[in-house]
């Protein structure tokens, strides 16, 4: 008997040491299942990041601002009050030397053109979120702007110069005597730089003509605008006759903005090469009396 029960106990561990085997082998066949399925997942996950990196691509390709401003048909611009480069005549219509490139530019590109008033210390962000396409509005072309904007080959000669009353003129002929003045300087612009590198007191306001009538008003000693706006606006037979110029304050350029990395700023380049050319841009210079800052262009290294 007790020879049976021993090989009873032997048949059973037997026994035992299979099934523990069978699990086993389950266990592994799992783990070896577990894990194809592993492998095939990261080639799912590189098909995926294939087709986005090539959608990133696409993206990229059709983010051309030329072909974006043809699709959608419209050349926004960006501009204030600014005679006499962007200003209203008597029936509303957007007029002057900008304003007027800006119209001839986008019937070389094909499509119409749509001027929008911004808040100038806002320039570069309704640029980069397309509110609109471009700034056209005699911008100067300072580091700050070259760095935050795609910009186009400097076209017009600039200054920032100081405006006062006509009767208080002789008082002001330096910049040392303009320490104890209030000035009034359209927010963003160059003006206001000069004038904060100074260390003169200055309220901002929302555009150069705004500081004008801030100086005609009383509210303001003076004020720092561009050259070309007191030339159109400023003195005899202007609507400011009782204002005049005096301290030139620095020199500058006027050029285009667009987006960073836009092709609109090469395309505008060569529209105004051919306009130099072919006079187109002397004659709309003429018609606003500023044909004496324009750049001097040699067409013959082009």
């Amino acid at each position: 008997m007790e020879f049976g029960c021993d090989r009873k106990r032997g048949w059973e561990d037997i026994m035992k040491k299979r099934v523990l085997s069978l699990m086993l082998c389950g266990l592994m066949m799992v783990s070896l299942l577990a894990g194809c399925g592993a492998k095939e997942e990261p080639a799912a996950d590189a098909e995926a990041g294939a087709d986005a990196e090539a959608g990133v691509d696409a993206d990229a390709e059709a983010e051309s601002d030329m072909e974006y401003v043809k699709s959608k048909g419209t050349l926004v611009v960006g501009i204030t009050d600014f005679a006499p480069m962007d200003y209203k005549d008597e029936s509303g219509e957007w007029i002057g030397f900008d304003a007027d490139m800006a119209k001839a530019f986008g019937e070389s590109l094909g499509v119409s053109v749509e001027f929008v008033e911004i808040d100038w210390d806002n320039k570069v962000l309704e640029l980069d979120s397309k509110t609109i396409d471009c700034v056209w509005n005699g911008m100067t072309l300072t580091d700050e702007v070259k760095s935050a904007m795609e910009c186009s080959n400097a076209y017009c000669n600039n200054a920032q110069i100081v405006i006062v009353p006509a009767d208080k003129a002789d008082q002001y002929q330096d910049t040392d005597s303009l320490k104890d003045l209030n000035f009034a300087v359209e927010a963003g612009s160059a003006g206001e730089a000069e004038v904060n590198a100074l260390g003169l007191n200055n309220t901002p306001v929302k555009s150069q003509s705004d500081a004008l009538l801030e100086v005609a008003s009383g509210t303001s000693d003076a004020a720092v605008i561009d050259s070309l706006m007191a030339a159109a606006m400023v003195g005899e037979g202007t609507g400011y006759a009782d204002l005049t110029y005096t301290v030139q304050l620095n020199s500058e350029e006027y050029g285009v903005g667009f987006r960073k990395g836009s092709d609109l700023a090469a395309a505008l380049n060569d529209f105004f090469l051919a306009g130099y050319a072919d006079g187109s841009v002397a004659e709309c210079a003429g018609t606003y009396n500023i044909q004496a800052a324009l750049i001097d262009v040699d067409l013959t290294e082009e």
